[in-house]
């Protein structure tokens, strides 16, 4: 896992704040499907309804893959907030898109990739978000199923866990990131979107978040 460059993660970080793809309330804390409290939501799905984020998303994404998979020769997108941003990246690289379900189509063809399956060729896989790396894994192991050749993959943000660098590394799947929790929370600081206590208590949710139980109201 590593992040395509320090300056720009900081700029991505502060543009989803802004447009409030990133909500922190460690007040009050969202709950995740794994049960976890997190101080942390994010939706980047947001960043598409704002066209000045949405294309220096886009740019970025598209120059982190031209500098690490320069033999890319297709764009896949993970169901379903990879899909917009797989398709705006494979149009600016003019190159085939595809996209990987959750699940297989429940009728018709019953398919669990959409787009041309062309095996052999060399494809880069697109994700909005990685938190632990499980439903992004399973998408490459779908692509690689079906034939196609998983260059690598990248992505928006994310949270950093070690689970998640654990599962990308025993999977031998490069993924490079815009920006990430750690690169957050000084543009958070620094916005005033949070003071020095509630970043403490931001702080304490990364090292054991699976233990924190959200930040005391005075």
């Amino acid at each position: 896992m590593e992040i395509f460059d320090k300056k720009t993660a900081a700029e991505v970080a502060s543009l989803l704040l802004e447009v409030r793809a990133i909500r922190l309330q460690p007040e009050k804390p969202f709950t995740w499907a794994s049960g976890w409290s997190s101080p942390i939501y994010c939706d980047n799905r947001l960043s598409l309804s704002f066209p000045e984020v949405r294309t220096f998303i886009k740019k970025n994404l598209v120059k982190a893959i031209e500098q690490n998979f320069p033999s890319a020769e297709a764009i896949a997108g993970v169901a379903t907030a990879g899909i917009p941003q797989g398709a705006l990246i494979a149009d600016q690289m003019e190159l085939p898109f595809l996209y990987v379900r959750s699940k297989p189509k429940g009728h018709g063809m019953e398919n669990m990739i959409e787009g041309k399956i062309t095996p052999g060729q060399k494809v880069v896989v697109v994700e909005d978000l990685v938190s632990t790396g499980g439903s992004s894994l399973k998408a490459v192991e779908d692509l690689k199923a079906a034939g196609f050749e998983v260059l690598g993959m990248v992505s928006i943000f994310t949270y950093g866990f070690d689970i998640a660098k654990q599962n990308f590394e025993a999977a031998g799947v490069k993924l490079i990131c815009l920006s990430d929790y750690s690169s957050m929370l000084p543009q958070a600081l620094a916005n005033d979107y949070i003071d020095d206590e509630t970043l403490a208590s931001l702080v304490e949710w990364r090292k054991e978040p699976s233990l924190w139980k959200g930040m005391r109201v005075r």
